[in-house]
């Protein structure tokens, strides 16, 4: 069952590919007159999403079940857009901005992964008179680019979350694997990391390559060839976690942490073989971002009052790993 419902509205559901990029359209029987519920005017609401998800990274489809399924409970269309690059493509993303704007919704919703080479966009967007908010990366220049409010966890103080678990757990030699290097949100999970373990437990950065996991497995052996003292290791996301579950298999000395969940992850937690996962819970940062922006466009309402409106961290164990994975078959978690 998914979340509790804002509004009970029935929709249908288009998928759509757009020709720079992931496109899913999101309407409800209100797009076309019906508002149902009493609630007469929403069905004409437009609301672009634009993000940088991978289409190679199962994070992104729990965000895109998020925005889809308050797009149908709310009666409003929803246009869902992401790079199909397999890596961090901001140009294909401000182009993405752009097309969003020209086609003058009521609303964009983007996430912020370089704020340098997505500002002129965003900055365009708020100029033509359009509100804009952001979701999952962007925590820490939404407010400086004029965004409405965010909707995600801050990065830096679950990497601190993260850093605090791992020194509890024992671990005296750490890296971070981070898989898209200039992500600025990825970048404050590895420093908040190094805060968390606190002055006395080094903590190395280990970049790898998104689309290629062999390498990736092998820059992690490698990083763990090089020092044999290494007994802890951070991922930032499933795609980094799934080349380190490989990297250490055998080894009992290393503990494995990750941000993000997948059903691989999930496993390895309920087997004992990773320590901890950090949950940012994705879907309502598709889900809330949508609903938000619905009421602010309807009604002038801001949950939050322009403050980062925090999704997580909440962190899985292997105590609650069973009932994530159940909600995680469901494109829930």
């Amino acid at each position: 069952m998914r979340i509790t419902k804002l509004t009970a509205m029935a929709t249908g559901l288009v998928l759509v590919l757009a020709a720079c990029g992931q496109q899913q359209t999101s309407e409800s029987a209100g797009a076309s007159g019906d508002s149902g519920g009493g609630d007469s005017g929403r069905g004409d609401i437009t609301i672009e999403v634009v993000v940088h998800g991978q289409a190679s990274d199962p994070f992104w489809s729990v965000v895109a079940n998020g925005v889809e399924q308050a797009g149908e409970d709310l009666g409003i269309t929803v246009n869902y857009r992401a790079p199909q690059s397999d890596d961090l493509d901001v140009v294909a993303m401000a182009q993405l901005i752009d097309t969003a704007v020209a086609a003058e919704p009521d609303g964009i919703i983007v996430s912020i992964p370089d704020a340098d080479a997505l500002s002129g966009p965003i900055e365009a967007a708020i100029a033509a008179g359009i509100p804009v908010l952001s979701i999952n990366s962007g925590s820490d220049v939404f407010s400086d680019l004029g965004l409405l409010t965010h909707v995600g966890q801050t990065e830096f103080e679950a990497g601190v979350g993260a850093g605090e678990r791992m020194a509890e757990a024992g671990v005296t030699n750490t890296i971070c694997v981070n898989q898209e290097v200039g992500n600025g949100a990825l970048d404050l999970r590895c420093e908040g990391f190094a805060e968390g373990l606190g002055a006395d437990i080094p903590s190395e950065v280990v970049p790898v390559d998104l689309s290629d996991p062999t390498g990736s497995q092998a820059a992690i052996e490698a990083a763990l060839s090089a020092d044999d003292t290494i007994d802890g290791i951070l991922t930032l996301g499933p795609t980094g976690a799934a080349p380190a579950l490989l990297a250490l298999e055998g080894n009992d000395a290393v503990q494995l942490a990750t941000f993000d969940l997948s059903p691989e992850v999930l496993t390895a937690i309920d087997e004992g073989t990773m320590l901890f996962a950090i949950d940012q819970q994705q879907y309502l940062q598709g889900y809330m971002g949508v609903s938000i922006m619905t009421q602010f466009v309807q009604y002038g309402l801001l949950l939050g009052g322009g403050d980062v409106v925090r999704t997580g961290p909440g962190f899985v164990t292997q105590d609650t790993a069973a009932q994530v994975i159940e909600l995680s078959s469901q494109g829930i978690r």
